[in-house]
């Protein structure tokens, strides 16, 4: 049997995609989890791994030659990434061997490392056990349901689009559908596109408990352009283009974060040129800017659960969502009822910068009495969420504060977010990283400081506190509001869980409301025959209600 482990096969990934392997037999030999760290910055590791709250720190070293020896300078720099990594365990792995001088070096640190060799590597591969071991996810019925729509639209039309909201899993479903396909079509060659490299990575590594180890995976993006392209291939749009230009013809293409697709964009162009393909995608928010409707590529939904319906059902944490609009200038108010003004005008009016000491003193109040508390704040720009940090930084509850925003190089936001798993950073800023794709079960505080408005970005960063996980119970949300359009959106999610009914206590233990009440009986009367005002650009003209105040 051919697969990713196989000795041939190792000789031809090449240095880079070799601590990716690794990540992968790391799963089937039983771990939790799994990180490519390997980079500029890596500290000495190129993967790390947990298991039962142990966690290993890896050095990979690829031989084009598997007979010739790898060097004791090699194992030299583990001992600084067991440090910087905190690990438990020590392991250097290669496909090749170990000279003396290696294992000599091994057995001078103060701890154990272990040196994993190719034939260790090949005595693994035919362990029956070691094809036995990964875990793959169950699913819920709800996803069981989306399989059978997505098959059956697969079938039917050679589309099919899913609509889950954040954290309901649709990554399951499309795992489970990939696994159902290539029981169907063996050989199968499966092409996944992504908008980002991050996000393809992540693919990779989500598909893996739902493939057979005779399945090879790759990852297509800027640097990394292998020649042959068996099994499923993970691939950002670019580069995804650059192979079906070159004649690559894929049995089957999913696209995640299906919203990106439009009319004359790249990822509309390439379907097109596959348009003979069968053809899935999903996606957790659907609203495009342009109005570009989703359904006039796909035809049909096979499969939606939103937001609210999964709060309902309890697949998604309760929620205690509290918007802070304190800063309203009343006099103006009053002045100004009973005239009309557009979004943009009333955002001017209506919302006073919050002060960055306020965000913190409430942030302060909900950590004291969250048990376990794990958070993210998410910033508009990096300048603010720098403040943020410098300012939180200070409060000695919080220990320690890392940042997360796309100038930062890719090992910088994976130390962070390992850090954040571990539990030695409980908080995290973020400027947009972590809308869509990253998932994190265990936060249980969210706070919005004075984001702009986006209805896709408003359910991807909500979604971010939404999984469940063990021991968690409410996920508390601060939303320092600065838009009209962010409050509509609240609402929208309250009368969608509640209903005709008034109550503040909704189905479950999920509340919504206003730290202050009479800004919230003022906001209700003027959103409440505005349905769809968070969808807008800022342009509409609305009245402003006149209110004895």
């Amino acid at each position: 049997m051919t697969g990713f482990l196989e000795p041939d096969v190792l000789v031809e990934l090449g240095p880079r995609r070799f601590p990716s392997v690794i990540s992968r037999l790391l799963l089937h030999l039983g771990f939790d989890d799994a990180w490519v760290v390997d980079g500029a910055g890596d500290g000495g590791a190129d993967v790390v791994g947990e298991r039962n709250g142990l966690r290993t720190v890896i050095q990979c070293k690829w031989k084009q030659d598997p007979g010739r020896a790898v060097p004791a300078a090699a194992v030299a720099e583990i001992a600084r990434a067991r440090k910087g990594y905190d690990a438990d365990r020590a392991w250097v792995v290669t496909n090749a061997k170990f000279g003396a001088s290696a294992v000599q070096k091994a057995g001078e640190f103060p701890f154990p490392v272990e040196l994993v060799d190719g034939r260790r590597l090949a005595e693994w591969w035919d362990d029956a056990m070691f094809a036995a071991a990964i875990k793959r996810p169950d699913l819920y019925t709800y996803q069981s349901e989306a399989l059978a729509a997505v098959t059956a639209r697969i079938r039917a039309s050679n589309r099919a689009l899913v609509v889950m909201a954040t954290g309901l899993g649709k990554t399951v479903v499309m795992g489970a559908f990939v696994s159902s396909f290539l029981i169907e079509r063996p050989g199968a060659r499966i092409l996944v596109i992504a908008p980002t490299k991050a996000l393809v990575e992540q693919l990779e590594k989500a598909l893996w408990p739902f493939l057979d180890r005779s399945v090879e995976t790759h990852c297509l993006t800027e640097g990394h352009h292998p020649d042959s392209i068996e099994g499923v291939a993970c691939a950002t749009i670019q580069a995804a283009q650059a192979y079906v230009q070159e004649g690559y013809s894929p049995d089957l293409v999913i696209i995640d974060e299906a919203h990106h697709i439009g009319g004359q964009n790249n990822l509309g162009t390439l379907l097109h040129d596959l348009s003979d393909t069968p053809q899935l995608g999903l996606t957790a928010t659907p609203w495009r800017g342009d109005g570009y409707k989703l359904e006039e590529w796909f035809a049909v939904l096979a499969f939606t659960l939103s937001i609210t319906d999964g709060m309902k059902l309890g697949y998604l944490a309760d929620v205690d969502y509290r918007l802070f609009i304190d800063t309203i200038p009343w006099d103006e108010v009053r002045q100004q009822s009973g005239q009309s003004y557009s979004v943009r005008d009333l955002n001017t009016k209506l919302f006073l910068p919050q002060r960055d000491e306020k965000i913190r003193d409430e942030l302060i109040s909900i950590w004291n009495r969250t048990p376990s508390p794990r958070a993210i704040v998410f910033c508009q720009t990096i300048s603010h969420a720098e403040r943020m940090v410098r300012l939180l930084n200070r409060v000695p509850q919080f220990r320690e504060v890392a940042i997360i925003h796309g100038e930062l190089g890719l090992r910088e936001r994976q130390q962070a977010l390992l850090k954040f798993r571990k539990g030695v950073v409980r908080l995290i800023v973020a400027v947009d990283v972590l809308n869509e794709g990253i998932d994190v079960p265990d936060v249980n505080i969210v706070c919005f400081a004075r984001v702009t408005h986006s209805r896709r970005i408003f359910v991807q960063q909500l979604g971010r506190g939404l999984r469940i996980a063990p021991g968690k119970g409410v996920v508390e949300v601060l939303d320092f509001v600065s838009d009209v359009r962010r409050v509509a959106a609240a609402l929208a999610v309250r009368r969608e869980l509640i209903g005709e009914s008034e109550e503040l206590y909704l189905a479950g233990n999920h509340r919504i409301e206003f730290v202050d009440q009479e800004v919230g009986d003022l906001m209700n009367e003027w959103i409440k025959d505005a349905a769809e005002i968070e969808d807008d650009d800022g342009g509409a003209t609305l009245e402003f209600p006149g209110l004895d105040l």
